[in-house]
């Protein structure tokens, strides 16, 4: 797939990010992976994003990440593209890249670098250097301590085709409409911020009418039916999923730090796709919270 063929797939439709499988001691369970990705692919989404935030890619060692994307490439392979998730400093982020490209990934999301503040400067040169080291196409996140200005991207899609996509998590309004009005259509956008649901009506207004959800690992239906309800201005459909699920959901996932994954786990788990615990630093929702998911995802109805 062309650097082209990957915007066109971010222009319309419901993106997500699988959970990343592990068992009991941590490791990395790929006929679990495997057996995930074969239960959402039908259900219709644009792309799937493999080792990204939500399937923790922070927390993969170097040697586990090339299966991994192989794993979600091969069970996909005429289902539904793959994006693999990238990140974290220049030269494994590079080696993430490659490895992704090899595999035979549509594209790469490149995540944050993590930790070290940098300015613009330091920041073009992270991200040009990924670009340069594949063929494929790249979709930057906006996040944490990876913050681009608009002159900057303008400067980056400039020296860089294959820049193709921008994703943003962090949900400065104004930042975010300075940049789509810099960029215009040389990038397609992605909503990114966590429970991207709550948001997507207005990022929509602002001309990213895509987002990437994380209920869908848990409650697929619903999340593409919400994504419909969006689509087509249906208001009366996102008020009710909003109020019923949605925002009682935010209140168990602002809890504590991390739960954004976390909860995702815990829901997987409630509906019998259980993908494992969560590996350090982040922590797994206790007993209690787990009753509390299971209420709202039972009022849902079948998935």
């Amino acid at each position: 797939m062309n650097p082209q063929e990957l915007k066109s797939i971010m222009g319309s439709g419901l993106l997500s990010f699988p959970l990343t499988d592990f068992d009991a001691n941590g490791d990395f369970n790929r006929k679990g992976y495997e057996k995930r990705l074969e239960w959402l692919a039908p259900y219709g989404a644009s792309a799937l994003f493999a080792a990204g935030g939500t399937g923790e890619f922070f927390s993969l060692t170097g040697d586990e990440y090339p299966g991994i994307i192989q794993s979600a490439v091969d069970t996909c392979r005429g289902v539904v593209p793959i994006i693999a998730g990238a990140g974290g400093p220049t030269r494994f982020a590079i080696q993430c890249a490659q490895a992704a490209e090899k595999a035979g990934a549509h594209g790469i999301l490149l995540l944050p670098h993590y930790l070290t503040e940098a300015g613009q400067e330091g920041l073009a040169a992270h991200v040009e250097a990924v670009c340069k080291s594949v063929k494929f196409g790249v979709i930057v996140y906006n996040r944490a301590t990876s913050r681009l200005k608009p002159d900057t991207l303008a400067g980056l899609a400039e020296r860089n085709p294959n820049l193709v996509g921008f994703k943003d998590g962090i949900g400065d309004i104004e930042a975010m409409v300075a940049i789509y009005q810099k960029m215009g259509d040389r990038f397609a956008y992605l909503g990114g911020l966590p429970t991207a649901e709550v948001y997507a009506a207005a990022y929509k207004a602002m001309g990213t009418p895509v987002y990437s959800s994380a209920v869908f690992n848990f409650i697929p239906k619903t999340a593409v039916q919400f994504y419909e309800a969006v689509r087509d201005d249906d208001m009366a459909t996102q008020h009710r999923l909003l109020k019923n699920f949605f925002m009682p959901y935010l209140e168990l996932r602002n809890r504590t730090p991390g739960y954004a994954v976390s909860i995702v786990k815990a829901g997987a788990k409630i509906v019998g796709h259980d993908a494992g615990p969560v590996r350090a630093p982040l922590t797994d929702l206790k007993p209690d919270e787990m009753e509390q998911l299971k209420a709202l995802i039972d009022a849902l109805g079948p998935q």
